[in-house]
């Protein structure tokens, strides 16, 4: 073991996580582990959630923010940072905090929510770049410039210190804890997470989980079930080409397994959290909770399983896509396509089809152009709501008995 590894070691001792988790008691929620018995069902085993995404900011950033930002005290003349929102708004909320004065780098496109509650809280925004690792390399420059501190999102020991308080209350709350599954980005509230849950827990599995589009960890345990690395997943928050180098090893060493889930699977977890837990989470948030419900990881028996839910910050526009992408496929809305009588009453004889099946109607529309069509015939496209697969069945049968010709799209 060399110098540099035993000094972080020793840094990143129980007692010293520990210590750092007092010091943010003040500031930092003690967030909620949420038992759920519908997906504890679901999953097949005891699952419980950790609502990070209750936190202040709205994820688990504000823990490393603020442990990085009392080793600088007031001192500095300002912090600046590269990130894709949840960093962003923690450093300047921790900032503010401390007196200093914050700038951060955000690609050009940042969800705009992030973007607005980084400037609420004080700090300047650069928004450049493509990704994140475009706008860290940015933030870099800028404190080289201007004599700033570089505060990492997730590449620095104290950071890395700080998100341990998640696992630090995992271990002191959960009597009966098995297993923990926690979102792998940069690896700072992995990492973090491991660290402590395995030194207070011993016993504990860890297990990462990563956006499969952009999976660089899972790509190096598993090169065959992961795809050519990419960074667009509606997982924004973890879309990080490869952790750092402190990281990357602490991954390596504490985890036990990083398995990964697709942006399908994501958006399914964020809105069953949605609708069963009432929870609103990003797509990196909920990756937890997807790897259990996929069953890329299982829940451990006889034990709690806790899935981290590590942030909540999500656009708002991003949300509304989601939802319908989801109504869609689980056949709650429909678009149809069928053709009806050009002249009067023959719309009308097909909507009354559609209510007798107790279908909502959403939108119509007549397509007269590039479709194919009688002269004397129009095409109309219906939007509807029904009650799910089932119910959409029933619709489309009764629409053929009425005489129509439907076609169903997406």
């Amino acid at each position: 073991m060399t110098t540099a590894q035993r000094d972080v070691d020793a840094a990143l001792r129980l007692d010293r996580l520990e210590r750092a988790h007092r010091a943010s008691a003040a500031t930092v929620r003690r967030t909620p582990l949420l038992t759920s018995a519908s997906f504890s069902e679901r999953c097949g085993g005891a699952v419980a959630l950790k609502a990070e995404c209750l936190q202040r900011t709205g994820s688990f950033k504000l823990r490393g923010a603020l442990a990085k930002l009392r080793t600088i005290g007031r001192r500095a003349p300002g912090v600046v940072a590269g990130s894709a929102g949840n960093h962003a708004q923690s450093l300047a909320y921790a900032a503010r905090h401390h007196g200093l004065s914050c700038e951060v780098f955000m690609p050009l496109d940042a969800a705009v929510s992030k973007l607005e509650a980084v400037r609420a809280f004080g700090a300047t925004v650069h928004q450049h770049g493509a990704s994140v690792d475009e706008c860290v390399a940015l933030a870099r420059e800028r404190a080289q410039a201007a004599g700033l501190v570089f505060v990492h999102p997730f590449d620095d020991v104290e950071v890395v210190a700080g998100q341990a308080g998640v696992g630090i209350e995992l271990a002191q709350e959960v009597e009966r804890l098995g297993q923990v599954i926690v979102p792998v980005g940069g690896g700072g509230l992995a990492s973090g997470v491991a660290l402590a849950v395995k030194q207070a827990r011993p016993d504990v599995r860890v297990i990462g989980v990563q956006a499969r589009a952009c999976a660089p960890v899972a790509r190096s345990r598993h090169p065959r079930a992961t795809p050519p690395l990419s960074t667009r997943t509606i997982a924004d928050g973890i879309a990080i080409k490869r952790p750092g180098e402190l990281t990357l090893p602490l991954l390596e060493r504490w985890l036990d397994d990083v398995v990964t889930v697709d942006d399908e699977q994501i958006a399914e977890a964020m809105i069953l959290l949605l609708e069963r837990s009432k929870l609103l989470v990003e797509g990196a948030g909920a990756v937890a909770l997807a790897a259990l419900l996929t069953g890329a990881a299982a829940p451990v028996s006889s034990h709690t399983t806790v899935a981290i839910l590590s942030g909540g910050n999500v656009d708002v526009g991003l949300l509304a896509s989601i939802a319908a992408h989801q109504e869609t496929r689980a056949g709650r809305r429909s678009r149809l396509f069928t053709r009806v009588d050009d002249q009067p009453g023959g719309l009308a004889g097909l909507l009354a089809a559609v209510a007798a099946a107790r279908a909502n109607v959403i939108a119509v529309e007549h397509v007269r152009d590039g479709v194919s069509r009688a002269v004397r015939e129009t095409g109309i496209e219906l939007i509807v709501e029904t009650r799910g697969s089932a119910h959409q069945e029933q619709l489309l049968a009764a629409l053929h008995e009425a005489g129509y010709e439907v076609e169903l799209a997406g």
